[in-house]
């Protein structure tokens, strides 16, 4: 028996839930219900997107760039748990069909900010001495014909060569290389200035010469928010060939006895074995002989990379040189045995080890073949590298997540990373569902970029006041919400005689008193605000996060779903 829907707090998130299950063809009359609420197992007063991103840690990775903290533009943690509400719904039927007794799923927005900053907030408790350094600084790069750029490499040979060819100073070069490299992982790009007056000096053209001529990536940063239209988060090609057998009893879990291989970097696809894990999968790792190199790069949680446990704890790993005729057939007995093939190959890798869909299909019929990729097929076949900031600076994201009187640059938080990751898996259940259904297995692509697209976002940039962005206070910043960013003579009022006259006067006047002091004034004049995040190492120390956060070797977000 179907349970009765309940109420979705967060109508954002809720919309998500409902177009990714349509595109997933899970059944309206037979779903799921699922509750998505705003704090969850978080104790705190969250009564909106702004105030979850303000406890929950995103403002402050978001803005460790810029050396404050900042809010995203856009409804960013809301999309992130519509999707995880999808998951749990998909998980919910599988599990079903598998012999449990599930009717319904619950989630939240803060749990979904929590995941969305999962290797922050291990890199940030780990125990690694010294810590790791957070200095701020943005990529910023504005060509001398005013346009915003842009540039990836993974090589520090072809960044050599590319500011070599701007005239860029070779030391400072040199000096720039560590912190662009490492700023996925600390949300933050402290680059020498004579990197932004190199390119500041020469036209885009020339720019984009130099690095076509060095093989760096370099895109002029789109400037509508809107996203591209007709982009679905995933597609499922069937495959002919039926599965060979029934589906089998879960044990515990919705995905319980279900076994996934990947073969995964970085962010985007272990993320999505992560997730599969999360909700019961057995998952192995293939990594290289001699242990995946991620593993090793600070902070060390342990014996482990922080960054790197997070999203790969409690899966098995086996050491496999892919570009062996041995590898590969072992490859293909781990399949014969799986359901799931994960990868998060550069484009044509997969062909190029013969570990492409048709070349691994044949060893287990039914499986499901899952590749994420940065730009799907939307760029060609030979698409710029395919990484976070690249694709928010195309999909036109960058210019979404800020406001109109801020450069249009990317977050240098990941945001399309963890996204892409949850698109991925969210594809996965919707082909093990369809598998259940038809006995055919089938293949799975989803891309960065058509993550990015699952955010909703206005045809326009928005247009922000004083009152939208945190306010500082003697120890901290306050979130103001939606009635006092509406009414600063409100505000105004609450700091002191004539400061409604003056808002610039007021907002100021709050750097007089702790957060303490004006947290309970507003709550008294009927107005709320969140006290912001400032350090992710305060979260698992707080009560209020002890239903959602653990710690082992470094703190880390429980499983975001509640299922009964």
């Amino acid at each position: 028996m179907t349970a009765p829907p309940q109420p979705v707090e967060a109508a954002v998130a809720g919309r998500v839930a409902a177009r990714a299950l349509d595109l997933a063809d899970a059944p309206k009359s037979g779903r799921p219900a699922y509750a998505i609420d705003w704090a969850g197992p978080v104790g705190l007063p969250l009564p909106d997107e702004r105030a979850v991103q303000a406890a929950c840690g995103i403002m402050h990775v978001h803005g460790r760039a810029a050396g404050r903290p900042a809010p995203l533009a856009v409804d960013y943690a809301s999309a992130v748990a519509g999707v995880l509400a999808a998951q749990g719904a998909l998980a919910v039927l599988i599990g079903r069909s598998r012999g449990l007794a599930l009717d319904r799923v619950r989630t939240s927005v803060a749990q979904a900010a929590l995941l969305s900053v999962t290797q922050y907030l291990a890199a940030a408790t780990a125990d690694d001495d010294p810590p790791e350094p957070l200095a701020p600084g943005e990529c910023a790069w504005l060509t001398a014909d005013g346009v915003h750029i842009e540039l990836e490499t993974l090589d520090p040979l072809q960044w050599q060569d590319f500011w070599r060819r701007l005239g860029a100073p070779p030391a400072d070069v040199g000096r720039g290389w560590r912190p662009f490299q490492q700023r996925f992982g600390t949300a933050g790009c402290p680059l020498p200035a004579s990197l932004h007056e190199a390119v500041a000096r020469a036209p885009f053209r020339a720019v984009r010469h130099a690095a076509g001529e060095a093989g760096v990536s370099v895109l002029a940063v789109r400037e509508d928010p809107f996203p591209p239209i007709g982009i679905r988060p995933w597609t499922l090609t069937p495959f002919p060939e039926r599965a060979a057998e029934r589906p089998s009893p879960a044990t515990g879990a919705p995905l319980g006895g279900l076994r996934v291989i990947e073969s995964t970097r970085r962010v985007q696809g272990p993320l999505a074995g992560h997730v599969l894990r999360m909700l019961g999968a057995d998952v192995m790792r293939i990594e290289p002989p001699g242990g995946d190199p991620m593993r090793g790069i600070p902070p060390i949680a342990g014996t482990c990379s922080a960054r790197f446990s997070a999203l790969n704890v409690d899966k098995t790993v086996a050491e496999i040189d892919l570009t062996t005729e041995a590898g590969r057939r072992e490859v293909h007995e781990l399949v014969s045995e799986a359901d799931v093939f994960l990868h998060n190959w550069a484009p044509g890798k997969a062909a190029q080890l013969r570990l492409d869909a048709d070349d691994l299909r044949g060893a287990r019929p039914g499986l499901v073949y899952a590749g994420a990729s940065g730009w799907g097929d939307a760029l060609g076949p030979t698409p710029p590298l395919g990484t976070d900031f690249l694709v928010q600076a195309r999909s036109g994201l960058a210019a979404a997540l800020r406001p109109a009187d801020e450069v249009p640059v990317p977050s240098l938080m990941t945001l399309t990373d963890v996204l892409g990751g949850l698109v991925s898996a969210q594809g996965v259940l919707a082909a093990l569902l369809t598998r259940i259904r038809t006995g055919h297995g089938g293949r799975v692509d989803s891309s960065l970029l058509s993550a990015a697209a699952v955010i909703p976002r206005r045809r326009r940039r928005v247009e922000w006041t004083p009152l939208d962005r945190p306010v500082r206070t003697a120890d901290g910043y306050l979130a103001l919400g939606p009635e006092a960013r509406a009414h600063p003579e409100r505000v105004a009022r609450i700091t002191g005689p004539g400061a409604a006259a003056d808002l610039a006067a007021s907002l100021l006047r709050f750097r007089l008193r702790p957060t303490g002091f004006w947290s309970p004034r507003l709550h008294e004049a009927g107005l709320t605000a969140t006290p912001v995040c400032t350090d992710l190492r305060d979260l698992p120390r707080a009560p209020a996060f002890r239903g959602a956060i653990a710690t082992a070797e470094h703190a880390y977000p429980l499983a975001p779903w509640e299922f009964s």
